[in-house]
């Protein structure tokens, strides 16, 4: 190539790149008015609008949850210049130590970006935020956001609304950047399972800033800011005042209350006890309060609805009664006697012998024995194990031995043990009904959570099927758009075997071991249970539900360490089936007097407990 052609090729070359640099000037400059805020970024501040969170109401529309104002000293770490370390320090009432141990944190946190804003500290004062305001020029870098905490109407249902905490990096890296350190995110119960319902969406607000922090106005107008969406009210299935009942119920007692509409599985009572108020987990001393209350030895923040498994005792008896009828070794005719108890098995003195509906009515355990062994060395079986296998079949279709699928986090299934399980333990073929001969009457390797109770009482008075439990009525208004809450599960009893029993439940209510549950006008069916408890004394067990057609409420209570059946957990689901149904708990005075007061914990407790 000669000297002119190289240099045409360098000056085709050079024009090229002149053009290219030109075009590109000319479309940052004219026609890309963006660059324009990334160049002037150095006068703009970011400011997040944080959304207003979702209400919360009852099923009747009593407000629970609402929101209240506080303020967070925020920063951009590149805009400081010239800090005044000690006026700084003055200002918020901190030390240099602790003003040097918090950028310490900020800065090993995940996500830390000295160009992006971050929370120094959560939730000051109003006079702290008004002397920092008049300050503010001093403090370059650093401004307020105001967001909002949860307030809780009343001081009950902690474990059904769940509290609100700070995101953790895990959260922070689970929402792909949309959250940021010192953003709130619910941590349990409905907060947590409708936190995308309930959180709304952030907005952000650009302003322009001087050389002295002061705010100049809104940039271009508002053009590239976003509004805050706020999030959804929602409607619990909860009935407060059946709800603050069952809470002063349970005071200085230990133990569940499980509430549930059979028709559509609305919990209308969930009550753990002990419990605590949900606005000790409010504010600055949340994290302190949260401490306080994990390290409790009452574990008031166990939930025991939902998590805790118990031997339902004889109210199993009412699931076997069906069990039996369904696999043709019992029907309501069949008769067994009983000579206080079965082998090993002791029972109270009550008439004998007893045919189906008399042996519900008094708990007869020696006849359930019968109607378990006959199940489980049933002849039409080859092997036990397969007759075994039924029985687990019918049971787990009532609800037990796996999660129900509420929406509310940390729900536990129970035990119910598959007959490998026996296998393993026995060896196969070396085992027999009256190997596992407890689980007749409800104890052994049977364990079900408060919820499954009520579940399964629903399914009872339902005659065949249970709605999945749910706590969540109503979302802005609108039914709750989960397809499960609308499906029957259907138990593997056929309908004709639930008259005889639910007649047998309704004798336990009118002359037999819960007549102390007993509501004039209104038919109740029940069945109680004192449960074996290996640590300690027996449980007191209850399941029932009313009005025997139609009903409106099923319901399970447990309590832990006190006894029969009777005495404590049936007059407690009478008196709050009766508050739902009638709108009344006080017709009883002497009863209603006796549960109110009634200590079973025996202990001093925390000033942060409250004790259920």
């Amino acid at each position: 190539m000669n000297n002119y052609a190289k240099q045409r090729t360098l000056l085709i070359i050079f024009i090229s790149v002149a053009l290219i640099y030109v075009s590109r000037l000319f479309y940052i400059q004219i026609v890309d008015t963006s660059y324009v805020f990334y160049a002037q970024n150095n006068v703009l501040q970011e400011q997040t609008i944080y959304p207003a969170r979702g209400l919360i109401y009852d099923r009747n529309g009593e407000l629970l949850v609402y929101n209240d104002a506080i303020y967070d000293l925020s920063v951009i770490p590149e805009q400081i210049k010239n800090l005044d370390t000690l006026s700084f320090c003055k200002v918020l009432n901190i030390d240099k130590v602790e003003f040097i141990n918090t950028w310490a944190r900020l800065k090993r946190q995940k996500g830390y970006s000295p160009w992006k804003p971050i929370v120094f500290q959560r939730q000051i004062t109003i006079p702290t935020y008004a002397a920092f305001q008049e300050k503010l020029f001093d403090f370059q870098g650093f401004f307020v956001e105001v967001r909002t905490d949860r307030k809780y109407k009343h001081n009950n249902a902690a474990h059904v609304m769940g509290y609100i905490g700070e995101v953790t990096d895990r959260d922070i890296e689970k929402s792909n950047g949309y959250y940021r350190m010192g953003d709130f995110i619910g941590i349990s119960g409905v907060e947590r399972t409708y936190e995308k319902e309930l959180g709304g969406i952030k907005g952000t607000r650009y302003v322009l800033v001087d050389s002295k922090n002061r705010t100049q106005g809104r940039y271009k107008n508002g053009e590239f800011d976003t509004a805050a969406i706020a999030g959804k009210n929602i409607n619990l299935s909860i009935d407060q005042n059946l709800q603050a009942l069952g809470e002063a119920l349970l005071m200085n007692k230990t133990g569940s209350v499980v509430a549930i509409e059979p028709k559509t599985g609305e919990v209308l009572a969930l009550i753990s006890s002990p419990t605590y108020d949900p606005n000790l987990l409010v504010g600055r001393e949340r994290g302190n309060k949260y401490m306080e209350l994990l390290k409790d030895p009452a574990k008031p923040l166990f939930d025991r609805p939902i998590s805790a498994p118990y031997p339902p005792g004889s109210i199993f008896k009412v699931i076997m009664s069906l069990m039996g009828q369904q696999e043709q070794v019992l029907n309501q005719n069949t008769t067994y006697g009983c000579h206080r108890g079965y082998l090993f098995v002791g029972c109270h003195a009550h008439n004998s012998p007893l045919a189906l509906r008399g042996a519900i009515a008094v708990s007869c355990n020696a006849y359930f024995c019968q109607v378990y062994r006959s199940l489980i060395n049933n002849p039409k079986y080859k092997y036990v194990e397969d007759a075994y296998n039924e029985f687990y079949k019918h049971a787990y279709s009532f609800g037990m031995g796996h999660a129900l699928g509420i929406d509310l986090f940390g729900e536990g299934p129970g035990v119910l043990k598959k007959a490998a399980y026996f296998d393993k333990l026995y060896g196969r073929h070396h085992w027999q009904a009256l190997t596992t001969i407890s689980m007749g009457i409800g104890q052994g390797e049977l364990g079900i959570t408060p919820l499954q109770m009520a579940n399964a009482t629903a399914a009872v008075a339902n005659r065949g099927y249970y709605m999945t439990p749910h706590i969540v009525k109503r979302i802005n208004n609108h039914a709750n758009p989960n397809p499960e809450y609308n499906t029957k599960h259907w138990t593997t009893i056929d309908t004709s075997y639930f008259p005889i029993v639910i007649e047998g439940m309704q004798d336990v209510i009118e002359h037999g071991t819960a007549y102390i549950a007993k509501i004039p006008g209104i038919e109740i069916c029940g069945k109680t249970g004192t449960a074996q408890n290996p640590h300690g004394k027996d449980h007191s067990i209850f399941f029932a539900f009313a009005p025997k057609n139609n009903p409106k409420i099923a319901i399970a209570v447990v309590i832990e360490n006190s006894g029969f059946g009777a005495t404590w957990a049936a007059p407690i689901a009478s008196l709050m089936m009766e508050q739902y149904l009638t709108g009344k708990h006080d017709t009883r005075k002497a009863l209603l007097e006796r549960m109110l007061k009634g200590n079973l914990n025996h202990r001093n407790d925390s000033t942060t407990t409250k004790t259920q």
